[in-house]
Protein backbone atom coordinates (compact mmCIF):
# COMPACT_ATOMS: atom_id res chain seq x y z
CA UNK A 1 0.00 0.00 0.00
CA UNK A 2 1.55 3.66 -0.93
CA UNK A 3 2.22 6.17 1.81
CA UNK A 4 1.02 8.75 -0.23
CA UNK A 5 -2.60 9.66 -1.14
CA UNK A 6 -3.68 11.23 -4.16
CA UNK A 7 -6.73 13.61 -4.96
CA UNK A 8 -7.50 16.40 -8.16
CA UNK A 9 -8.65 19.52 -8.03
CA UNK A 10 -9.73 21.68 -10.75
CA UNK A 11 -8.43 24.76 -10.06
CA UNK A 12 -5.74 25.52 -7.88
CA UNK A 13 -7.30 28.06 -5.79
CA UNK A 14 -8.86 24.60 -4.02
CA UNK A 15 -4.83 23.75 -3.19
CA UNK A 16 -3.92 27.93 -1.99
CA UNK A 17 -1.44 30.33 -2.37
CA UNK A 18 0.43 29.16 0.83
CA UNK A 19 -0.05 25.56 0.09
CA UNK A 20 1.57 25.37 -3.34
CA UNK A 21 4.41 28.10 -2.83
CA UNK A 22 4.86 26.00 0.12
CA UNK A 23 5.62 23.33 -2.18
CA UNK A 24 6.72 24.78 -4.74
CA UNK A 25 8.17 27.96 -3.59
CA UNK A 26 8.70 31.21 -5.78
CA UNK A 27 12.45 31.06 -7.06
CA UNK A 28 10.79 29.24 -10.35
CA UNK A 29 8.79 32.06 -12.06
CA UNK A 30 7.00 29.31 -13.45
CA UNK A 31 5.45 26.90 -11.11
CA UNK A 32 5.15 29.08 -8.39
CA UNK A 33 1.12 30.15 -7.52
CA UNK A 34 0.70 33.34 -8.48
CA UNK A 35 1.55 32.19 -12.35
CA UNK A 36 -0.62 29.32 -12.59
CA UNK A 37 -3.13 31.01 -11.23
CA UNK A 38 -3.14 34.06 -13.44
CA UNK A 39 -3.56 31.72 -16.16
CA UNK A 40 -6.59 30.12 -14.57
CA UNK A 41 -8.23 33.59 -13.27
CA UNK A 42 -7.66 35.21 -16.74
CA UNK A 43 -9.40 32.52 -19.11
CA UNK A 44 -6.33 30.94 -20.71
CA UNK A 45 -6.03 27.39 -19.20
CA UNK A 46 -9.62 26.81 -18.90
CA UNK A 47 -11.56 23.87 -20.63
CA UNK A 48 -12.58 26.01 -23.50
CA UNK A 49 -8.80 26.64 -25.13
CA UNK A 50 -8.38 22.98 -24.08
CA UNK A 51 -5.85 23.45 -20.84
CA UNK A 52 -8.65 22.06 -18.06
CA UNK A 53 -6.65 22.55 -14.76
CA UNK A 54 -6.67 18.95 -12.91
CA UNK A 55 -3.95 19.53 -10.70
CA UNK A 56 -3.01 16.35 -8.37
CA UNK A 57 -2.24 17.13 -3.98
CA UNK A 58 -0.03 14.66 -2.43
CA UNK A 59 -0.37 13.87 0.85
CA UNK A 60 1.00 11.53 3.68
CA UNK A 61 -2.14 8.53 3.67
CA UNK A 62 -1.73 8.49 6.99
CA UNK A 63 -1.72 11.88 8.35
CA UNK A 64 -3.12 13.86 5.61
CA UNK A 65 -0.33 16.26 5.33
CA UNK A 66 0.47 18.12 2.14
CA UNK A 67 3.77 16.62 0.54
CA UNK A 68 3.67 17.94 -2.87
CA UNK A 69 2.03 19.41 -5.48
CA UNK A 70 1.59 18.47 -9.37
CA UNK A 71 0.68 20.70 -12.10
CA UNK A 72 -1.82 18.80 -14.34
CA UNK A 73 -4.02 19.55 -16.67
CA UNK A 74 -6.54 18.08 -18.88
CA UNK A 75 -5.78 18.51 -22.33
CA UNK A 76 -8.12 18.53 -25.62
CA UNK A 77 -5.49 19.77 -28.11
CA UNK A 78 -1.44 19.63 -28.01
CA UNK A 79 -1.11 23.77 -28.62
CA UNK A 80 0.96 25.48 -26.35
CA UNK A 81 2.86 22.07 -24.95
CA UNK A 82 6.35 22.32 -27.63
CA UNK A 83 6.70 19.06 -27.49
CA UNK A 84 4.92 17.74 -30.32
CA UNK A 85 2.65 14.94 -30.66
CA UNK A 86 0.30 15.89 -32.96
CA UNK A 87 1.23 12.66 -35.20
CA UNK A 88 -0.30 10.54 -32.25
CA UNK A 89 -2.99 11.90 -32.21
CA UNK A 90 -3.37 11.66 -36.40
CA UNK A 91 -2.10 7.89 -35.77
CA UNK A 92 -4.86 7.53 -33.43
CA UNK A 93 -7.58 9.21 -35.20
CA UNK A 94 -6.60 6.87 -38.11
CA UNK A 95 -7.31 3.67 -36.03
CA UNK A 96 -10.97 5.17 -35.12
CA UNK A 97 -9.45 5.96 -31.56
CA UNK A 98 -9.72 9.17 -29.35
CA UNK A 99 -6.03 10.38 -28.64
CA UNK A 100 -7.85 13.57 -26.44
CA UNK A 101 -8.34 14.00 -23.62
CA UNK A 102 -4.91 13.28 -22.72
CA UNK A 103 -3.45 14.01 -18.95
CA UNK A 104 -0.52 16.41 -18.81
CA UNK A 105 1.88 17.82 -16.56
CA UNK A 106 3.67 20.97 -18.16
CA UNK A 107 3.44 24.71 -17.93
CA UNK A 108 1.39 25.83 -19.99
CA UNK A 109 2.82 27.67 -23.22
CA UNK A 110 6.52 27.81 -21.59
CA UNK A 111 8.84 25.14 -22.80
CA UNK A 112 11.40 26.15 -19.89
CA UNK A 113 12.95 22.76 -18.13
CA UNK A 114 12.65 22.64 -14.54
CA UNK A 115 10.45 21.06 -11.46
CA UNK A 116 7.44 19.16 -12.14
CA UNK A 117 6.93 17.13 -8.89
CA UNK A 118 6.81 19.82 -6.54
CA UNK A 119 7.99 18.64 -3.03
CA UNK A 120 8.14 20.27 0.37
CA UNK A 121 11.49 18.43 0.87
CA UNK A 122 13.23 17.06 -2.21
CA UNK A 123 14.35 13.80 -0.80
CA UNK A 124 11.23 12.62 -1.32
CA UNK A 125 11.44 12.99 -4.62
CA UNK A 126 11.90 9.35 -5.97
CA UNK A 127 9.34 7.70 -3.42
CA UNK A 128 6.84 10.36 -4.77
CA UNK A 129 7.61 9.79 -8.34
CA UNK A 130 7.39 6.17 -7.90
CA UNK A 131 3.57 6.22 -7.00
CA UNK A 132 3.16 9.01 -8.98
CA UNK A 133 2.83 6.90 -12.12
CA UNK A 134 0.35 5.06 -11.06
CA UNK A 135 -1.72 7.14 -9.33
CA UNK A 136 -1.74 8.81 -12.52
CA UNK A 137 -2.41 5.63 -15.08
CA UNK A 138 -5.52 4.98 -12.49
CA UNK A 139 -6.86 8.80 -13.12
CA UNK A 140 -6.74 8.33 -16.74
CA UNK A 141 -8.25 4.91 -17.01
CA UNK A 142 -10.75 6.94 -14.90
CA UNK A 143 -11.26 10.12 -16.93
CA UNK A 144 -11.66 7.75 -20.50
CA UNK A 145 -8.61 9.59 -21.09
CA UNK A 146 -5.72 8.31 -23.67
CA UNK A 147 -2.32 9.15 -21.92
CA UNK A 148 -0.03 10.72 -19.17
CA UNK A 149 2.60 12.98 -20.16
CA UNK A 150 5.42 15.30 -18.14
CA UNK A 151 7.40 17.90 -20.22
CA UNK A 152 10.41 19.21 -20.03
CA UNK A 153 11.62 17.57 -16.34
CA UNK A 154 14.68 18.85 -14.73
CA UNK A 155 17.17 16.23 -14.22
CA UNK A 156 16.83 14.78 -10.66
CA UNK A 157 13.19 14.74 -11.87
CA UNK A 158 14.03 12.17 -15.10
CA UNK A 159 16.42 9.83 -13.13
CA UNK A 160 13.53 9.45 -10.48
CA UNK A 161 11.58 8.27 -13.17
CA UNK A 162 14.06 6.04 -14.90
CA UNK A 163 12.68 3.05 -13.74
CA UNK A 164 8.80 3.65 -14.63
CA UNK A 165 6.75 2.59 -17.48
CA UNK A 166 7.42 6.13 -18.78
CA UNK A 167 9.20 6.36 -21.97
CA UNK A 168 11.72 9.34 -22.72
CA UNK A 169 11.41 11.72 -25.85
CA UNK A 170 14.78 13.55 -26.17
CA UNK A 171 14.15 17.10 -27.62
CA UNK A 172 16.52 20.55 -27.90
CA UNK A 173 17.16 23.98 -27.08
CA UNK A 174 19.70 26.96 -27.29
CA UNK A 175 20.65 28.48 -24.16
CA UNK A 176 23.24 31.01 -23.50
CA UNK A 177 25.74 30.81 -20.50
CA UNK A 178 27.68 33.76 -19.33
CA UNK A 179 31.12 32.66 -18.19
CA UNK A 180 31.97 35.71 -16.18
CA UNK A 181 31.61 38.31 -18.33
CA UNK A 182 32.51 42.10 -17.66
CA UNK A 183 30.84 43.37 -20.66
CA UNK A 184 29.68 42.47 -24.16
CA UNK A 185 32.75 42.69 -25.54
CA UNK A 186 34.31 40.41 -23.22
CA UNK A 187 31.62 38.06 -24.46
CA UNK A 188 32.43 38.66 -28.22
CA UNK A 189 35.77 38.22 -27.32
CA UNK A 190 35.19 34.34 -26.92
CA UNK A 191 34.11 34.49 -30.99
CA UNK A 192 35.82 34.25 -34.28
CA UNK A 193 36.51 37.30 -35.86
CA UNK A 194 33.99 37.10 -38.72
CA UNK A 195 31.08 36.44 -36.60
CA UNK A 196 32.21 39.06 -33.90
CA UNK A 197 32.17 41.61 -36.49
CA UNK A 198 28.79 39.91 -37.47
CA UNK A 199 27.11 40.32 -34.26
CA UNK A 200 28.82 44.03 -34.11
CA UNK A 201 27.17 44.82 -37.62
CA UNK A 202 24.03 43.67 -36.98
CA UNK A 203 23.79 46.18 -33.36
CA UNK A 204 25.08 49.28 -35.48
CA UNK A 205 22.63 48.45 -38.13
CA UNK A 206 20.16 48.26 -35.51
CA UNK A 207 21.13 51.62 -33.77
CA UNK A 208 21.54 53.27 -37.33
CA UNK A 209 17.81 52.42 -38.39
CA UNK A 210 16.80 54.89 -35.12
CA UNK A 211 16.00 52.25 -32.33
CA UNK A 212 16.99 52.74 -28.75
CA UNK A 213 15.77 50.45 -25.67
CA UNK A 214 14.88 50.95 -22.62
CA UNK A 215 14.49 48.23 -19.44
CA UNK A 216 11.23 48.49 -17.24
CA UNK A 217 11.29 46.03 -13.85
CA UNK A 218 8.25 44.83 -13.57
CA UNK A 219 6.94 46.79 -10.33
CA UNK A 220 7.66 49.80 -12.52
CA UNK A 221 5.15 48.84 -16.07
CA UNK A 222 2.42 50.90 -16.52
CA UNK A 223 -1.19 50.07 -17.64
CA UNK A 224 -0.10 51.44 -21.36
CA UNK A 225 2.93 49.65 -21.45
CA UNK A 226 1.35 46.79 -20.51
CA UNK A 227 -1.20 47.47 -23.32
CA UNK A 228 1.17 48.21 -25.58
CA UNK A 229 3.11 45.22 -25.34
CA UNK A 230 -0.13 43.01 -25.67
CA UNK A 231 -1.09 44.71 -29.05
CA UNK A 232 2.06 44.24 -30.19
CA UNK A 233 2.28 40.25 -29.07
CA UNK A 234 -1.31 39.70 -30.51
CA UNK A 235 0.28 41.46 -33.72
CA UNK A 236 2.82 38.74 -33.81
CA UNK A 237 0.78 35.59 -33.68
CA UNK A 238 -1.84 37.50 -36.16
CA UNK A 239 0.38 38.18 -38.97
CA UNK A 240 1.15 34.03 -38.57
CA UNK A 241 -2.61 33.21 -38.85
CA UNK A 242 -2.52 32.17 -35.06
CA UNK A 243 -4.13 33.61 -32.10
CA UNK A 244 -2.14 34.40 -29.33
CA UNK A 245 -2.78 32.32 -26.04
CA UNK A 246 -2.14 34.89 -23.34
CA UNK A 247 -4.34 38.28 -22.57
CA UNK A 248 -3.87 40.87 -21.50
CA UNK A 249 -5.23 40.81 -18.38
CA UNK A 250 -2.60 37.97 -17.52
CA UNK A 251 0.18 39.80 -18.44
CA UNK A 252 -1.35 42.78 -16.12
CA UNK A 253 -1.86 39.99 -13.50
CA UNK A 254 1.34 39.00 -13.39
CA UNK A 255 2.98 42.56 -12.79
CA UNK A 256 0.38 43.08 -10.07
CA UNK A 257 1.35 39.63 -8.15
CA UNK A 258 5.09 38.55 -9.52
CA UNK A 259 6.58 41.90 -10.29
CA UNK A 260 10.08 41.15 -8.84
CA UNK A 261 10.48 38.12 -11.85
CA UNK A 262 9.71 40.46 -14.50
CA UNK A 263 11.75 42.62 -17.17
CA UNK A 264 9.83 44.64 -19.79
CA UNK A 265 12.36 45.15 -22.66
CA UNK A 266 11.30 47.73 -25.06
CA UNK A 267 12.24 49.06 -28.82
CA UNK A 268 11.87 52.98 -29.07
CA UNK A 269 11.71 54.73 -32.43
CA UNK A 270 14.27 57.67 -31.60
CA UNK A 271 12.98 59.86 -34.68
CA UNK A 272 9.42 59.22 -34.27
CA UNK A 273 8.90 61.44 -31.19
CA UNK A 274 9.79 58.09 -28.93
CA UNK A 275 6.99 55.75 -30.02
CA UNK A 276 7.43 52.10 -29.16
CA UNK A 277 7.27 49.59 -31.72
CA UNK A 278 7.82 46.20 -30.02
CA UNK A 279 8.86 44.87 -27.19
CA UNK A 280 10.04 41.28 -24.98
CA UNK A 281 9.03 40.46 -21.83
CA UNK A 282 11.54 38.27 -20.21
CA UNK A 283 10.99 36.48 -16.74
CA UNK A 284 13.77 36.25 -14.14
CA UNK A 285 15.48 34.86 -10.76
CA UNK A 286 18.70 35.02 -8.96
CA UNK A 287 20.25 33.40 -11.36
CA UNK A 288 18.80 32.52 -14.91
CA UNK A 289 16.79 34.73 -17.34
CA UNK A 290 13.71 33.47 -19.42
CA UNK A 291 12.71 34.96 -22.26
CA UNK A 292 9.55 34.04 -23.55
CA UNK A 293 7.34 36.54 -25.27
CA UNK A 294 7.76 39.00 -28.04
CA UNK A 295 5.89 41.26 -30.41
CA UNK A 296 6.49 44.13 -32.73
CA UNK A 297 4.65 46.59 -35.25
CA UNK A 298 7.82 46.91 -37.45
CA UNK A 299 9.46 45.04 -40.22
CA UNK A 300 12.90 46.10 -39.58
CA UNK A 301 14.94 42.39 -39.79
CA UNK A 302 17.12 42.88 -36.92
CA UNK A 303 14.94 44.39 -34.26
CA UNK A 304 14.06 40.90 -33.14
CA UNK A 305 18.06 40.03 -32.64
CA UNK A 306 18.56 43.17 -30.97
CA UNK A 307 15.67 43.34 -28.02
CA UNK A 308 15.18 39.48 -27.67
CA UNK A 309 18.81 38.07 -27.85
CA UNK A 310 21.45 40.79 -27.23
CA UNK A 311 19.57 43.17 -25.02
CA UNK A 312 18.99 39.67 -22.67
CA UNK A 313 22.63 39.27 -22.84
CA UNK A 314 23.26 42.31 -21.55
CA UNK A 315 21.51 42.08 -18.96
CA UNK A 316 22.84 39.09 -17.42
CA UNK A 317 26.21 40.69 -17.61
CA UNK A 318 24.95 43.53 -16.21
CA UNK A 319 23.11 41.78 -13.28
CA UNK A 320 25.39 38.60 -12.73
CA UNK A 321 22.69 36.31 -13.98
CA UNK A 322 24.59 32.70 -15.27
CA UNK A 323 22.22 31.82 -17.92
CA UNK A 324 19.57 32.80 -20.38
CA UNK A 325 16.81 30.45 -21.62
CA UNK A 326 15.26 31.86 -24.62
CA UNK A 327 12.74 29.76 -25.17
CA UNK A 328 11.68 26.90 -28.40
CA UNK A 329 13.58 26.32 -31.24
CA UNK A 330 15.36 28.71 -33.21
CA UNK A 331 18.63 28.03 -35.31
CA UNK A 332 19.25 31.50 -35.77
CA UNK A 333 20.68 31.60 -31.93
CA UNK A 334 23.50 29.46 -32.83
CA UNK A 335 25.67 32.40 -34.54
CA UNK A 336 24.26 34.72 -31.28
CA UNK A 337 26.32 32.38 -29.04
CA UNK A 338 23.70 30.21 -27.70
CA UNK A 339 24.51 26.63 -26.92
CA UNK A 340 22.65 23.17 -27.72
CA UNK A 341 21.24 21.42 -24.98
CA UNK A 342 19.35 18.20 -25.02
CA UNK A 343 15.58 18.24 -23.26
CA UNK A 344 13.29 15.31 -22.29
CA UNK A 345 9.89 14.49 -21.93
CA UNK A 346 8.22 11.40 -20.23
CA UNK A 347 5.01 9.57 -21.95
CA UNK A 348 2.99 6.79 -21.20
CA UNK A 349 0.29 5.34 -23.28
CA UNK A 350 -2.37 3.30 -22.09
CA UNK A 351 -3.52 1.33 -25.29
CA UNK A 352 -0.67 -1.47 -24.96
CA UNK A 353 -0.54 -0.90 -28.95
CA UNK A 354 0.41 2.18 -29.43
CA UNK A 355 2.42 2.42 -26.54
CA UNK A 356 4.78 0.19 -28.27
CA UNK A 357 4.44 2.07 -31.44
CA UNK A 358 5.50 4.84 -29.45
CA UNK A 359 8.40 3.65 -27.59
CA UNK A 360 9.43 2.49 -31.01
CA UNK A 361 9.19 5.72 -32.54
CA UNK A 362 11.05 7.54 -29.82
CA UNK A 363 13.68 5.43 -29.97
CA UNK A 364 14.41 5.76 -33.73
CA UNK A 365 14.27 9.26 -33.51
CA UNK A 366 16.70 9.95 -30.35
CA UNK A 367 19.93 9.33 -32.59
CA UNK A 368 18.80 12.14 -35.18
CA UNK A 369 18.07 14.54 -32.10
CA UNK A 370 21.38 13.79 -30.73
CA UNK A 371 23.02 14.25 -33.92
CA UNK A 372 20.77 17.38 -34.75
CA UNK A 373 22.74 18.56 -31.06
CA UNK A 374 26.00 17.56 -32.25
CA UNK A 375 25.62 18.76 -36.05
CA UNK A 376 24.53 22.27 -34.40
CA UNK A 377 27.57 22.48 -31.73
CA UNK A 378 30.18 22.47 -34.55
CA UNK A 379 28.44 25.73 -35.50
CA UNK A 380 29.14 27.68 -32.50
CA UNK A 381 30.63 30.86 -33.68
CA UNK A 382 33.48 30.64 -30.57
CA UNK A 383 37.06 30.39 -30.87
CA UNK A 384 38.72 27.16 -31.04
CA UNK A 385 41.56 27.99 -28.29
Amino acid sequence: MSRYSYSFVNSIEEIGADAWNACAGIKSPFTRYEFLHALEATGCTTAATGWQPHHAAVRLAETGALVAVVPVYLKTNSYGEYVFDWSWANAYQGNGLNYYPKLLTAVPFTPSVGSRILLRDLAQLKAVAQSLVPALQAEVRRLKASSYHLLFPNPAERAAFESSEMVERMGSQFHWHNRDYKTFDDFLATMTSRKRKSIRKEREATAAAGFEFRRTEGAAITPQQWADFSLFYHRTYLVRGQQGYLSQRFFERLGATMPEQLLLIEAVQATSEGDVCAAALFFKNDSQLFGRYWGSTSDQPLLHFETCYYQGQDYCIEHGLSSFDSGAQGEHKIQRGFEPKSTYSLHWLAHEGFAAAVANFVEQERPHIEGYIADAATLLPFRKD
